[in-house]
């Protein structure tokens, strides 16, 4: 598939000066390496004409050097509505396949299991991203019993009649699970190796430009409309360069450009271990995060010199956390990473809760450049 200079620009920003740890099945940690997440935009691929469009509002605010910042998000406006907005989910499992020269392994979230008993994928269909099993209460303030990132919304616009309109929710349906989707890793595409971020436990690399033009094929092949959000998630799968780890744990991308793009997400589940980035949902955190506040990547331009478009989980991601909070859901304990609100990009406080910048309160500065 041709890729856009924007595309290719993104990718090699985000990744510049990251270490790609070259994997081989006994390589040790590298500890340069650390985990990203990434965002896109391909302007030439257009959804159908007449698609069904995501739904979104747009609004505006004035940051702390006076200008107007204007962008989308999904859902409807805050401070005019108060109802609810549901985006229907598909689920397309990806299991990655590598031979007997680049690993004779495979990583298969449909059946691989966890030490509670359920598969990645059960694990994932069970979380706080699609069920409303967690009371979210932040500085004492009830968020609401309901999924993360209404939660998370909720917090963000609470200033602008979202404690009044207790009906405002953005919410996530009942996801449909599609046919698994086998990816046979070529050699030179993709290698096992130890996990170069936490020295442990097993991982795949595989070619993110690779991943991408494949999972084009994916939204033609099931004729995935841009009112649904697709998420496709592999196990134990970082993306990069090839055989090196840019351990790309996450990236939300779009087809086209607002109103009518077609929006789409990646993410891994890594093993659970040790202060692990991507474990579990936490990429899936942080990607549905961004999806819902930035889901027109390049539309939402902010003046951080960390951070250009309004990404609200890029400023966390690199914290010792990785971001990542516990939930514990039965016997299971989810991390989910926090969010940024909108007063880290220079809006005013009065927005969120509590005048916070993020959803933990544990971004405490406004964005460099504010």
């Amino acid at each position: 598939m041709k890729k856009t200079s924007t595309v290719l620009a993104v990718l090699a920003s985000l990744l510049a000066g990251l270490c790609f740890a070259s994997l081989a099945v006994a390589q040790d940690v590298n500890p340069q390496a650390r985990g990203i997440y990434v965002a896109g935009r391909h302007p030439e691929i257009q959804p159908e004409p007449g698609s069904p469009n995501l739904a979104t509002w747009q609004g505006t605010f004035k940051d702390l050097t006076g200008v107007t910042r204007h962008f989308y998000m999904v859902g409807t406006d805050p401070s005019k509505t108060n109802s609810t907005t549901t985006v229907a989910v598909e689920i397309i499992p990806i299991k990655m396949v590598y031979g007997k020269n680049n690993g004779n392994k495979t990583f298969d979230p449909m059946t691989h299991k966890l030490p509670n008993g359920q598969t990645v994928m059960q694990m994932i269909l069970a979380s706080p991203i699609f069920n409303a099993n967690v009371d979210f209460k932040q500085g004492g303030t009830d968020l609401g019993k309901t999924q993360y990132i209404d939660a998370f919304q909720r917090g963000n616009f609470w200033g602008k009649n979202v404690k009044k309109n207790t009906n405002y929710h953005v919410l996530l349906g009942k996801p449909t699970v599609l046919p698994e989707q086998t990816i046979k890793v070529p050699q030179g595409l993709g290698v096992v190796g130890v996990n170069p971020i936490s020295g442990h436990g097993l991982i795949g690399t595989f070619d993110f430009n690779t991943m991408d033009s494949t999972i084009q094929t994916y939204i033609k092949k099931f004729k995935i409309q841009p009112n649904t959000l697709p998420i496709f998630i592999s196990y134990d799968i970082y993306l990069g360069n090839g055989t090196s780890c840019g351990c790309v744990g996450g990236y939300h991308f779009l087809n086209g450009g607002p109103p009518n793009g077609q929006t789409y997400s990646y993410t891994t589940s890594v093993d659970q271990g040790t202060n692990e980035f991507a474990q579990d949902v936490s990429a899936l955190s942080h990607e549905i995060g961004e999806w819902q506040d930035d889901p027109f990547f390049g539309s939402n331009t902010v003046g951080c010199k960390d951070n250009s478009q309004l990404e609200v989980g890029d400023p966390l991601e690199n914290n010792p956390n990785f971001g990542g909070f516990p939930y514990k859901v039965g016997s299971f304990t989810y991390n989910l990473q926090s969010l940024v609100w909108l007063g880290y990009f220079g809006a005013p406080t009065s927005t969120s809760l509590h005048k916070w910048l993020s959803f933990q309160n544990d971004k405490k500065t406004v964005c460099p450049g504010q």
